[in-house]
């Protein structure tokens, strides 16, 4: 019935587009936005012919088009922001195309600010984006993402309003918007949709992607029906470089070296970019720019945790406390080399492609204690059992010394080629893209774990930060024995390819300007993981102790740490081992399976714009067929079972977006949108199993017959423009999303009442999320000199959520409400820059009030895990020694902001996690 009533709405879509052809043959306008001294593009200007209530952005390269233009002589406006730069007046004649330039002299000074790269520039070009979109954005420049000491995407995209991001080791990786969960948002790259290289997941890690290898990113908050449905939150637009943004060749050489804190290291980073754009006969040009980046980092980090495992029934008696000493070493490798063919003005086609390798070289040093006390056991003798234990006592406890060493690469290689093509007033566009993200872990040790049982005098102080009581033996490194090593080698691959096409026409409809867009698109994802697991225990002769492994001193400020676990010789130890008669065989088929989803859409969708007010609707149409093969192990009859399946799913999603411009300086926006997004591959992973321990019947699956997770989004908005890089903005978001997921224990519950355990995922009630994104910039312009050239951005938003999980407890089903998980009530940033002459600083503010990070038990709110608030301080300064060269120092995590979780209240641990301040000089060499 969908699929019908879409296809009947496109070919009406076809018969309005035929039968609105005006009486007149109308014209044409085509050229681009010049300045006159160095006939370079200018960008993010706007072209207004305010007669025909016309208005173009003018993006890359300075090139715009006007179709459907009434013949007549009319005044042509430029404006950057608020302020005019150019005018001019231009004749249209009947059924004809005028090809002219619009050059802007440069004995206008406003034209020199726009060209100078400095962070006023930056943020005006941002902001006009997001002024003259059909939909709300947000926007970032490469030159800004360069203004901060942010190292990759997702630490780029923590300024912009609405967004805050998850980190690891103390570096951005994930990105939320509007405190989303980020495998609820989208991520592309030159307009393909980007997989995800991490197993189980379908967010893209944004720390892959090397800064340098970026032009823009533009963060979409409501979708288009021409855009992808699967994105709750948000879609990531990122937009790698063109020869085409400029005129003849170019370049940028980056050199920086950085220095950590924490480990003293000191650690290089090298960039490059440039390109050209050659003419070739018969007036076509061929634009080549390419890009590599390189950054090396050695650093680390110490950790104090607990997992949670506090006993709040028994005086807050802590069961469990581990210290952790983390070495790492990461390398990001990326490359970019794309091309652009102008055969004519009406016709282009563009080739792009990006590549990062992102590898991964971890080593965990690990001192593990559980605590406890000697026992009966049934025959009548003493043995260790475990005791929660409260601050300040001591006692008995097992100590391990554990070490976990691995190295992971991931890698991501995104190709589109595509084409753009004006027939007189139609356009038509299309798109072949193909992309694939892999994580490789070629072999590793998961845990190499030393044990000694029974140590007396072992304790701990302080619930927040623990400090461990230790005895003598803590630190005798021949009291360790070899208890077990876990070696693993795991492979994800996700690969998709994608095809679309986009035909629009521009008319008028009762002498109001208007276009008509419609399209289909189709998506082929494959999600591959494998992973091969092997346990070494019972090593008879080869028990030796820690003495024989031990390691060098560990880097660890917190407190005592005591001997550690070489890796050399414990990966000697391993080749000398048979890997085959370690092999978990279990475990490493529950692990290993395959997910295919073919998602074919189309939509239809149209914009008129009546005076002061822009409609845009439409509607959107996607159909997905998703396969799945897997396994189920049974214990009871010790075998394993095939498992496959597949399932199908369609969608009718609507849109509405409405822009009023209230004032010439103030607009409001309003939009109605629905998105729709599959649930991870973890949830829905084909794997099963089914064993008993010791009487007790326990299972693990995930759920094939998962619901999609469907949001209806209302938005409203104002902006108020005050003048060069001024804003101030103000948002309201709603989104109810039905078929929530979530990770329960159905044991107990009709399907399953003779298990004591059952883990799986389940769809649940509706959640709903709501919130205010408020935000303001401004270049003080209209100070005195020297303060003419403070810069001040802040930004803040405002959210709650609720949603409702459930479990089963001795068959009887319970329940409670929850704030979506990693959403903070609260996120802001503030920078204060400053710009003049040759000098340009900046710094910078980002805050993250606490929020859900885990439910352990949804039968215990005390055991959830929040992660306690959050502000990091980051500085930048430059220096432009001449004007292709500019020295740079930037400070990264000024005050040394910790990682830290708690569980019931801030005074109780479950992580602390410390990292250092970071301090890193460079030079930069370009040539315009």
């Amino acid at each position: 019935m969908k699929k019908q009533f879409l296809a009947h709405a496109i070919a009406l879509a076809g018969v309005a587009v035929l039968s609105a052809a005006n009486s007149v043959a109308d014209g044409q306008w085509e050229g681009a936005l010049l300045n006159g001294t160095s006939l370079q593009p200018i960008n993010g200007a706007t072209i207004n012919i305010e007669d025909l209530n016309r208005n173009i952005l003018v993006n890359t390269g300075g090139k715009f088009r006007l179709n459907q233009l009434k013949p007549g002589t009319y005044d042509v406006v430029v404006r950057l922001g608020n302020k005019t730069i150019h005018t001019q007046s231009i004749t249209i004649e009947d059924d004809q195309t005028l090809s002219s330039n619009l050059i802007v002299q440069d004995d206008n000074e406003v034209i020199e600010e726009i060209l100078v790269v400095g962070q006023g520039a930056q943020m005006q070009r941002a902001i006009d984006r997001q002024r003259y979109s059909d939909n709300m954005v947000s926007a970032i420049n490469a030159d800004a993402i360069g203004q901060l000491p942010d190292d990759n995407a997702a630490e780029a995209l923590q300024r912009v309003p609405g967004l805050s991001i998850e980190r690891d080791q103390g570096e951005g990786r994930f990105v939320r918007i509007r405190g989303i969960n980020p495998d609820l948002n989208a991520v592309t790259v030159n307009g393909t949709q980007l997989p995800a290289p991490e197993a189980g997941r379908r967010a893209v890690a944004l720390d892959v992607m090397p800064s340098d290898l970026i032009s823009s990113m533009t963060v979409t908050k409501t979708l288009t029906p021409d855009m992808d449905a699967n994105a709750i939150g948000g879609s990531i637009e990122v937009q790698s470089l063109s020869a085409l943004d400029r005129v003849g060749g170019f370049y940028t050489l980056r050199t920086e070296a950085s220095y950590e804190e924490h480990t003293q290291e000191t650690n290089p980073s090298l960039a490059l970019s440039g390109g050209n754009t050659f003419s070739l006969p018969n007036n076509k040009r061929l634009g080549i720019a390419g890009a590599v980046s390189y950054d090396q980092r050695k650093f680390g980090s110490n950790n104090v945790e607990t997992g949670g495992a506090w006993d709040f029934d028994n005086n807050a008696a802590l069961e469990e406390l581990e210290q952790r000493d983390y070495s790492i070493e990461r390398t990001r490798l990326g490359a970019a080399l794309n091309f652009d063919y102008e055969i004519d003005s009406d016709n282009s086609l563009y080739l792009r492609t990006l590549y990062s390798r992102f590898s991964d070289d971890e080593q965990r040093q690990a001192s593990k204690v559980e605590f406890g006390e000697l026992e009966l056991n049934d025959d009548n003798e003493m043995e260790f059992s475990s005791a929660a234990r409260i601050a300040g006592d001591t006692g008995l406890a097992e100590v391990k010394r554990e070490l976990k060493d691995r190295k992971e690469t991931q890698e991501i290689l995104s190709t589109t080629f595509g084409g753009e093509h004006f027939i007189e007033d139609w356009t038509i566009a299309y798109a072949l893209g193909h992309s694939k993200a892999s994580e490789d872990e070629p072999g590793g040790i998961a845990g190499a774990v030393f044990k000694q049982e029974e140590l007396d005098g072992i304790g701990f102080t302080n619930t927040r930060k623990p400090t461990m009581i230790t005895s003598a033996g803590y630190s005798d490194a021949s009291a360790y024995e070899l208890d077990e090593i876990e070696y693993t080698q795991a492979n994800t691959k996700d690969t998709q390819t994608s095809v679309k096409f986009d035909i629009t026409r521009d008319l008028y409809l009762n002498d109001y300007p208007a276009l008509i867009k419609f399209g289909a698109k189709s998506l082929t994802r494959k999600k591959e993981q494998e992973e091969n697991i092997y346990i070494f225990e019972d090593f008879g002769s080869a028990a030796d102790t820690l003495a024989d492994y031990q390691g060098g001193k560990a880097n660890y400020d917190i407190n005592e740490f005591g001997p550690t676990v070489d890796s050399t010789q414990i990966n000697t130890l391993l080749n000398s081992l048979n890997k085959a008669d370690a092999f978990d065989e279990e475990e490493s088929k529950l692990a290993t399976y395959d997910i295919k989803e073919n998602i074919n859409a189309a939509y239809l969708m149209t914009r008129i714009d009546i005076n002061a007010l822009r409609v845009l609707t439409g509607v959107r149409y996607e159909a997905t067929e998703t396969t799945f093969n897997g396994v189920k192990f049974d214990g009871e009859a010790d075998e394993f079972i095939a498992l496959n399946s597949k399932t199908n799913s369609d969608d009718l999603l609507p849109a509405l977006h409405l822009r009023y411009e209230l004032t010439d300086n103030t607009q409001l926006r309003a939009a109605y949108t629905q998105a729709v997004v599959r649930p991870t591959f973890e949830q829905m992973a084909p794997s099963f199993s089914d064993t008993e321990d010791d009487g007790d019947k326990e299972a693990s699956l995930g759920n094939s017959d998962l619901n999609p997770l469907k949001s209806n989004n209302l938005d409203l908005g104002v902006e108020y423009f005050t003048g060069h890089a001024g804003l101030i903005s103000a948002f309201y978001f709603q989104k109810d999303i039905t078929d929530f997921i979530y990770q329960t224990d159905l044991a107990g519950s009709p399907q399953w009442q003779d298990y004591d355990e059952v883990e799986t995922y389940v769809n649940g009630d509706n959640a709903t999320l709501k919130g205010v994104e408020l935000a303001y910039s401004q270049k003080m312009a209209f100070l005195p000199s020297p303060f003419n050239g403070l810069i001040l951005s802040a930004n803040t938003t405002l959210i709650e959520s609720d949603a409702t999980i459930t479990t089963f407890d001795d068959g009887e089903q319970i329940g409670r409400d929850i704030s979506l998980p990693n959403q903070s009530d609260v996120t802001g940033n503030i920078v204060l820059g400053y710009e003049h002459g040759p000098w340009m600083a900046r710094i910078a503010a980002n805050y993250k009030s606490e929020y859900l990070l885990e439910v352990n038990d949804i039968s215990d709110a005390n055991k959830d895990v929040y992660q306690a608030e959050q502000t990091q301080f980051d500085f930048s300064m430059s220096y432009k020694i001449m004007d292709n060269m500019k020295l740079s120092f930037d400070v990264a995590n000024l005050t040394d902001e910790p990682y830290y979780t708690y569980v019931k209240s801030e005074k109780y641990n479950a992580q602390y996690e410390e990292y250092g301040t970071r301090y890193r000089l460079g030079l930069t060499l370009s040539d315009f």
